[in-house]
């Protein structure tokens, strides 16, 4: 079966190593994975990491070593802090809101292995070398995090992405980069007034209602538009189908990639995950999966093509 999908580490092979550390990473790299994902957010003396959040609460220690740095809503947030002092913080597996429990029963527990935050470089320039080792060309996948937030505290944060980016060499839209981001406002800006060439990814939040006229705005700055998978598949006469999106996301000639496919989430189960992604696949015929267990996604992939698929 030819099926051309890649599958996008999410946050590295976080179903198994803390996210967004060096070693998920290089994790997900070794189970396959076609990208790598990388969340970046600014510090205050304007570096670029690799984390998800804008805050630090969640991921690491920074309560226990800096309790006093938050800021009234109890959050202490990425940018108050300089690159020297998030280099003191420890990563751990992310927890609940406001609590020490885990977010997911089952993932990575053991708080005394030390994960330390990546930045930016840091990440590009594995990644660059690791695929010069291995004859592989592992792709990047940068997403602007909250660039409402930066403007707002005084961070182009856009634009320094684009910047480092350039930096390595990585410019024309037919490399293996994607950037993606929430913000339609932000990513227009990319394209018309920052000028990029990359390929854009418009992500849409599961609530979003896309209709034929929001998709022919996206289709005017963007490549990819990546809903959440529950929009994409449907049922007709008891089978999964593609869902009329699909489609409509075909006849704007936009790419299709789709999030957060996990095989430790209830609403999948078990064995579930496998099925889903079969579903994923062969029914909705997308470009790009992100997956928090990269080894799965290409496991099942390969055994749909019919083949072994050794990384």
């Amino acid at each position: 079966m030819d099926i051309d999908t890649a599958v996008i580490a999410h946050r590295g092979a976080s179903g198994y190593l803390p996210e967004h550390t060096r070693e998920a990473k290089m994790l997900a790299y070794g189970q396959g994975a076609d990208f790598l994902e990388q969340d970046v957010v600014a510090t205050r003396d304007g570096q670029l990491v690799v984390l998800h959040d804008i805050h630090l609460d969640e991921v690491t220690n920074v309560a226990e070593r800096f309790g006093d740095r938050r800021r009234p809503d109890g959050h202490h947030y990425v940018i108050d802090f300089d690159l020297a002092e998030l280099r003191t913080l420890e990563i751990v597996e992310r927890r609940q809101p406001g609590s020490s429990r885990r977010a997911r029963d089952g993932r990575f527990a053991d708080d005394a292995v030390a994960f330390r935050i990546v930045t930016l470089d840091e990440e590009i320039r594995l990644i660059r070398e690791l695929n010069r080792t291995t004859g592989r060309d592992v792709g990047l996948y940068p997403e602007i995090k909250r660039p409402d937030w930066h403007h707002r505290h005084g961070f182009d944060l856009a634009g320094a992405l684009l910047a480092a980016l350039d930096t390595y060499g990585y410019a024309a839209p037919d490399q293996r980069v994607f950037v993606q981001c929430f913000d339609s406002a932000e990513l227009r800006r990319c394209r018309e007034e920052l000028g990029t060439r990359l390929r854009l990814v418009q992500l849409t939040e599961n609530a979003d209602v896309l209709t034929t006229e929001t998709l022919g705005r996206i289709a005017q700055y963007a490549d990819v538009v990546a809903p959440h998978y529950s929009q994409l598949v449907t049922r007709l006469h008891g089978h999964p189908a593609a869902a009329p999106l699909v489609e409509q996301i075909r006849a704007r000639g936009l790419g299709l990639h789709t999030y957060t496919l996990r095989r430790d989430d209830p609403a999948v189960g078990g064995s579930g995950f496998e099925r889903l992604l079969e579903v994923l696949y062969t029914v909705a015929g997308l470009d790009g999966i992100f997956c928090d267990h990269p080894d799965v996604a290409v496991r099942v992939r390969a055994r749909l093509r019919g083949g072994d698929e050794a990384p």
